[in-house]
């Protein structure tokens, strides 16, 4: 990543002959000093008569001669032309985090830890939880806390809860750092790409409890890990990163455990890194990753 400021523009739009001439040409006639361009072509889909295009461009914030605001209007008739999906951030801008957990603590500890040396460099602005358990260790880190427990009979006053407290701290994205709970669709609606969890790699071949102890006992020779956005449809929502690591016969089901925590975190660091930098491009269920 660049050290001085820039505005990444990302967006994706039916493929068709000079996207990027039209795209860099607006660019220099701003005088607007091209960093980084990523770029990339998809094949049409069965009944689509075009693919879909897909492009990230990071722009040196002082050789644009406005602000963003200006830069959004100027761009907008070209954008409407070529029937882009679009945006366009300021690196200077943090994004604000809000990160919600339940006991497991491992993808916790790991976020405060990258935000703490500013590797995350990010705001987060509040933790939020179905348990208290993690109170003492998030308050120390200065953050505030918030329980809001979950039930059979209180769950759509709960995740109301959770959107109210969301929007109070004026979140950007929201971070399932292995928040056993199932999120409300209307939750899920509300945020489409803004949600993002951590799961093992198992599903959907070992759901429910203990799905290490279920891989134990099939024997599996690879164990991983998968960053995702949340949709409606439980695991389903479109992938961001993934990772695994090898076993074999000698390793225990507590080594499993463990080593399945270390790759959780680290997938799930990787895949907000890429979301917080608008790497990740979503067409239906499928994700560009400019990595």
């Amino acid at each position: 990543m660049h050290r001085e400021r820039f505005f990444t523009l990302s967006a994706s739009c039916p493929d068709q002959v000079g996207i990027v001439a039209k795209v860099s040409s607006f660019v220099a006639d701003l005088n607007g000093w091209i960093l980084e361009t990523s770029l990339h072509a998809e094949p049409p889909k069965a009944g689509e008569e075009v693919g879909r295009y897909f492009m990230r461009i990071e722009i040196r914030a002082d050789s644009i001669p406005f602000h963003l605001a200006e830069f959004r209007e100027r761009f907008k008739p070209l954008a409407d032309e070529l029937q882009m999906d679009w945006k366009i951030t300021d690196s200077a801008v943090k994004k604000r985090v809000v990160v919600l957990v339940s006991k497991q603590e491992h993808c916790l500890y790991d976020l405060l830890a990258r935000w703490k040396s500013k590797e995350l460099d990010v705001e987060i602005p509040c933790v939020i939880s179905n348990h208290a358990d993690l109170r003492g260790f998030v308050e120390w880190h200065g953050i505030p806390f918030h329980h809001v427990p979950v039930t059979a009979d209180n769950k759509a006053s709960a995740y109301a809860e959770v959107q109210r407290l969301f929007e109070e701290v004026r979140g950007d994205t929201m971070v399932l750092a292995r928040y056993m709970q199932i999120l409300s669709p209307g939750l899920c609606a509300a945020y489409p790409g803004r949600i993002i969890n951590i799961h093992h790699s198992f599903l959907p071949s070992f759901v429910g409890a203990k799905p290490y102890h279920q891989a134990w006992d099939k024997g599996v020779k690879l164990i991983g890990a998968t960053c995702h956005y949340v949709t409606e449809d439980l695991d389903q929502g479109p992938i961001i990163e993934q990772d695994v690591i090898r076993i074999d016969h000698s390793d225990a089901v507590e080594d499993m455990v463990r080593y399945g925590k270390d790759i959780e975190k680290t997938v799930l660091a990787r895949g907000l890194r890429y979301h917080l930098e608008d790497r990740v491009l979503v067409h239906g269920r499928k994700t560009i990753v400019f990595r």
